[in-house]
């Protein structure tokens, strides 16, 4: 998007850029489906090509926060501090970079998912994801909290969704402590260094649904304030 025309998005709504980069940061988060799904099937050239979607999504999400701190106005009048947005906007932007590392970290080193835990792994990576698409329903919210001056039947509608990003959030670390576990007991029959790794991306992949909660938490104190 130009500048003129990011400014012309400001003159509707300065929320806007804002919305518009958690979608592309949860579009670029649900990549990993169709990715791990190639990761399974052993299939490393439509990995690639998914990878390789992810990162444009993670490049393009870069280039929008470039944008909106760029453009967003010092003067800004609303019922949200400057700063608030900008440390909302730079939570926003981690979930892409975390799925860009998870996609590249697998992808370069080929890794396998042992297929005893796949099941499993696909459950804890859709809720992950849960969490990210919960982030971007309340960021969406921001439009209405506005017109509404952060008052009133709306806010009451955000919590509610912030509480239920938080149970998502809870829900996947307890599944991240079954997957660890079963992984713990495959250690004998694996690579010890693709242990080392594999460990690591289960660990990222719940970094997704770590951040989406710290997405809903930065909200959560702008209805505070």
């Amino acid at each position: 998007m130009s500048t003129s025309g990011f400014l012309e998005v400001f003159a509707k709504s300065p929320l806007k850029p804002l919305e518009e980069h958690i979608n592309t940061v949860h579009e670029c988060s649900q990549g990993l489906k169709p990715f791990f799904d190639a990761v399974f099937k052993k299939d490393w050239k439509q990995a690639e090509k998914c990878q390789h979607d992810i990162s444009h999504l993670e490049r393009k999400a870069d280039a929008l926060k470039h944008e909106l701190r760029v453009n967003l106005p010092a003067g800004i009048f609303m019922p949200i501090q400057r700063q608030d947005l900008l440390d909302l906007l730079t939570t926003q932007d981690k979930i892409a970079n975390r799925a860009r590392d998870i996609s590249g970290l697998v992808l370069g080193r080929e890794l396998q998912i042992p297929e005893p835990m796949q099941e499993d792994f696909v459950k804890y990576l859709q809720r992950c994801l849960d969490a990210t698409k919960q982030a971007k329903k309340v960021t969406n919210e921001l439009d209405e909290l506005l017109e509404t001056g952060f008052r009133g039947r709306e806010v009451k509608v955000v919590e509610e969704m912030i509480n239920e990003l938080d149970q998502i959030e809870d829900d996947t670390d307890k599944i991240q402590i079954s997957i660890r576990r079963s992984l713990w007991k495959l250690e004998d029959q694996l690579n010890p260094v693709d242990v080392m790794f594999l460990y690591k991306i289960i660990e990222w992949i719940g970094d997704l649904a770590d951040i989406a909660e710290r997405v809903g938490s930065r909200l959560e104190l702008m209805l505070a304030k």
